[in-house]
């Protein structure tokens, strides 16, 4: 009886979520369900694909990003239609000291791609640190940035995201936007040994969702962070200070670089392979610049 009486209250409760989200919000999470459907993948008894990637908790995890996506940043894509199939390495450009430009990337993927791809993110070694949001970027389909991580996500065949510049590009200083800091060569050895394109991504907007005046590393070590950043807004306004401004992003999807070698090859001769991939992301942010008619428009 007890039984049945809360199968009751929980449709009751049910129903009356549904009536109280709006009707394209609902619209929404169906798009992203049949677009999240449509994206092959093998999963367990208990419904987790190999890499802990949990379907349905990704799909809860992408509708407020995609609300954000469509509602608040406005993104616009272009050139995503290039996309070659298959295992993909997606390098980007990274700003704003919170990821959303790595989540805005992401929703890319899924709501515009064809087909749609479920993009991998390369997370900070520091990220499992943090209480709960290791394991909820996980179950939405991210895992550390360790080489491991990526070459057994490229050897599946999958879609990975990686930001070369790291927390240098993340923490920069307002007054170095757009100026692209140094790259890692490590996904470079990576593609190299699994014979996997590149596709370079220029992300214009992210540099400035949250104005950097200072990086602190001292202080943000101490706090188990990479650096402490100073932000028109943090620390001043408190957890206020952490949301960004409503710029609009524009995706800028170069074509695919198919660059040979084994991986295994000196740094000298990898980094001049990093340098192309460099040089036109930094070619994709300058014409989505140049394109674009102000911040927020």
């Amino acid at each position: 009886m007890v039984g049945r009486q809360r199968s009751g209250l929980q449709r009751v409760l049910g129903d009356l979520a549904g009536a109280v989200v709006p009707l394209w919000i609902r619209e929404l999470e169906r798009e992203i369900g049949e677009r999240l459907a449509r994206i092959p993948t093998e999963l367990n008894e208990y419904g987790y694909d190999r890499f802990g990637m949990h379907p349905a908790t990704a799909r809860r995890q992408i509708l407020p990003a995609a609300l954000l996506y469509r509602l608040y940043f406005r993104v616009q894509t272009f050139g995503i239609q290039q996309l070659p199939a298959g295992r993909l390495l997606l390098v980007a450009n990274h700003a704003g000291q919170l990821p959303f430009d790595a989540a805005m990337l992401g929703v890319a993927m899924v709501l515009e791609a064809e087909p749609p791809r479920m993009a991998r993110g390369m997370g900070e070694y520091w990220i499992p640190q943090l209480p709960w949001v290791s394991t909820a970027a996980t179950r939405g389909g991210n895992l550390v940035g360790t080489p491991e991580n990526c070459l057994a996500l490229l050897e599946a065949d999958e879609c990975v995201m990686v930001f070369p510049e790291g927390v240098r590009g993340m923490n920069k200083r307002f007054a170095d936007r757009y100026r692209l800091q140094r790259f890692g060569l490590g996904f470079m050895r990576l593609a190299l040994q699994t014979e996997t394109p590149i596709v370079p991504v220029g992300i214009v907007g992210s540099e400035e969702q949250q104005p950097g005046l200072a990086s602190l590393p001292r202080l943000g070590r101490l706090l188990g962070m990479p650096a402490f950043p100073i932000t028109l807004g943090f620390p001043w306004l408190g957890p206020l200070g952490l949301l960004p401004l409503p710029v609009r992003y524009r995706i800028h999807f170069g074509k695919p670089l198919y660059l040979t070698g084994s991986g295994s090859e000196e740094d000298a001769v990898i980094q001049e392979k990093v340098d192309v991939v460099r040089g036109e992301i930094g070619r994709l942010m300058d014409r989505g610049r140049a394109l674009r008619r102000g911040v927020f428009r």
